[in-house]
C-alpha cells in the first residue's frame, strides 16, 4: 500500500529531512561526549571511542553507489529513519544498565553508519525530487534546518537533561529521558515521511548489473592525480588539527570541576554556553564568511579566515588559567565559535574549488571523507593528551598546532583569480 503525495511542496519535507539528518549526527559526535562525562567515563576513554564514531562519514563514499543502485532513495530514507530511531532508543535504554558504556557505544556505532547512509540517500533524493531552480532556492533552507537540529541536539536536549538532573537527582534516568525524547521525535518524523514523502519519477532502482559500470578506481585515481595533491591532503588534514582536538575536549573542560582544572559548569550551563549560544555564533560566523568570500574571493580570504579560526583558541588558555565568571565564559566561547564558523567557510569553499571535472561530485565526497578523517585522528588522541598535560598546557598546545595548517596555505594550488564565489 502506497502513501505518496506526488504534488506535495518541497517546503513541507525538505526542512524535516535535513532536521532529521542533523539530530543523529550531533547526538553521536557531540552530545555523546557530554553524557558519557556525566555518567563518569574518563576523558581519555570518551575522546578515544567517540572519535571513532566519525569513521562512517570518512568511508561513506565507498557504499554510496549501493544506495544509488539498490531500491529508491525514498525507501533508503524511510528505512534509515526507522533504524536511527531504534538506535537512539537502545542508547536511552542502555544508560540504565550496569555495562551501559559498551552497549551504548555499540548502538552509537551502528547509528553512525545508519546516519551516514541516511545522508547519502537524502542528498540523492534532494537532487532527484527538486528541479534545478528549486535546488538553488532550498539550499539555504536545508542548511538552516540542519543547523537548527544542531541547536536542538547540543543545546535544547542538553539543557533538558540538565534540568532533569536537577529535578530528579538521577543522572542516568535524566539522560534516558532526554535521548529517548530525541528517539521519539525521529520516530514521529519516520511516520510522517512514510505517509507523505513523494516518490519522484526519476527515483527508481537501477539494475544491479550497473554496479560493474561504476569506475571506482578511475574516480579515486583522478582525485589523487591532481597537481600538488600532497599539499592539498596536508591542508585538509592540518587546517583544523588543533580545532579538532578542541571540539572533543571543550565540553569536558566546561563540565570538569574546578579542582580538576575545569570550569565546573552544570549540564544546563554547557547546553546554553556551547550548544546554544556557541552554535548560534558559529552559524553567524559561517553566514558572514560566505558573504565575505562572495565579495573578495577565496584567494584573498584563506589566510585571514585561517587566523580567525585558530586565534580565538587562546581564549581557552585564558579560561583554564583564570576560571572566569559564567557571563564572560558565554562571551569567550561565543567569539571562539564565531571565528570557527567564519574560518570554516573558507575551508568548505576550497573543497568545492578542488572538486572539478567529470567526477566533481565524487571528488567532493572524497574530500569530505578526508576532512572527517582529519577530525577523527586528532580527537582520538585529545583526551590522552589532556590528561597528560592538564587543561592549560593542552590548550596552549592546541594554539601551537594551528601553525602547520596555516603554513600549508603556502603550498596549495589557489584560484588564478579572485572570482571563485559562494552563494
Amino acid at each position: 500500500m502506497k502513501f505518496i503525495v506526488k504534488s506535495i511542496s518541497p517546503a513541507t519535507y525538505i526542512p524535516i529531512l535535513y532536521f532529521a539528518s542533523g539530530v543523529p549526527y550531533v547526538i553521536i559526535n557531540t552530545v555523546s561526549v557530554i553524557f558519557y562525562k556525566k555518567l563518569g567515563i574518563d576523558n581519555a576513554q570518551i575522546t578515544f571511542w567517540t572519535s571513532f564514531l566519525y569513521l562512517p562519514w570518512v568511508i561513506k563514499m565507498f557504499w554510496g553507489p549501493i544506495v544509488d543502485v539498490y531500491s529508491t532513495k525514498r525507501m533508503w530514507i524511510i528505512y534509515t529513519q526507522f533504524a536511527m530511531s531504534a538506535c537512539l532508543g537502545l542508547v536511552a535504554f542502555s544508560v540504565q544498565l550496569p555495562n551501559f558504556f559498551f552497549i551504548s557505544l555499540a548502538a552509537l556505532t551502528i547509528g553512525a553508519f545508519v546516519s551516514a547512509t541516511y545522508d547519502i540517500a537524502t542528498d540523492g533524493f534532494y537532487l532527484l525530487a527538486l528541479t534545478t531552480e528549486e535546488q538553488a532556492f532550498f539550499v539555504g533552507i536545508r542548511s538552516l534546518f540542519y543547523r537548527l537540529a544542531v541547536i536542538f541536539g547540543s543545546g535544547i536536549l542538553v539543557v533538558l537533561a540538565g534540568q532533569l538532573e536537577a529535578k530528579l537527582n538521577n543522572i542516568p534516568l535524566s539522560w534516558t529521558l532526554a535521548i529517548g525524547f530525541a528517539a521519539v521525535i525521529l520516530a514521529v518524523i519516520w511516520v510522517c515521511d512514510r505517509l507523505t514523502l513523494p516518490l519522484p519519477e526519476s527515483d527508481k532502482p537501477r539494475q544491479p548489473t550497473q554496479t560493474s559500470q561504476i569506475p571506482f578506481f578511475k574516480i579515486i585515481s583522478s582525485y589523487f592525480q591532481q597537481p600538488k595533491i600532497l599539499a592539498i591532503l596536508a591542508f585538509i588534514l592540518l587546517y583544523r588539527f588543533g580545532e579538532a582536538m578542541l571540539l572533543k575536549v571543550a565540553s569536558l573542560f566546561l563540565l570538569d570541576p574546578i579542582e580538576k582544572g575545569g570550569l565546573g559548569l552544570t549540564t544546563s550551563d554547557v547546553g546554553l554556553v556551547y550548544g546554544t549560544f556557541g552554535v548560534i555564533s558559529l552559524i553567524c560566523g559561517g553566514i558572514l564568511g560566505g558573504v565575505v568570500i562572495a565579495k573578495y574571493g577565496l584567494k584573498k580570504c584563506l589566510l585571514p579566515m585561517a587566523l580567525a579560526l585558530n586565534l580565538p583558541n587562546v581564549f581557552y588558555v585564558y579560561m583554564a588559567y583564570t576560571k572566569p565568571a559564567l557571563n564572560l565564559v558565554y562571551c569567550l566561547v561565543s567569539v571562539e565559535q564565531f571565528g570557527y564558523g567564519f574560518g570554516f567557510t573558507a575551508f568548505s569553499v576550497y573543497l568545492m574549488y578542488i572538486s572539478q571535472g567529470e567526477y566533481k561530485t565524487s571528488h567532493f565526497a572524497i574530500s569530505t571523507g578526508i576532512m572527517a578523517l582529519g577530525m577523527m585522528l586528532p580527537g582520538i588522541m585529545s583526551g590522552y593528551l589532556q590528561n597528560l598535560l592538564g587543561y592549560p598546557l593542552f590548550f596552549i598546545m592546541i594554539c601551537v598546532l594551528a601553525i602547520p595548517g596555516i603554513i600549508s596555505l603556502l603550498f596549495i594550488p589557489l584560484p588564478a583569480e579572485t572570482n571563485h564565489q559562494t552563494s
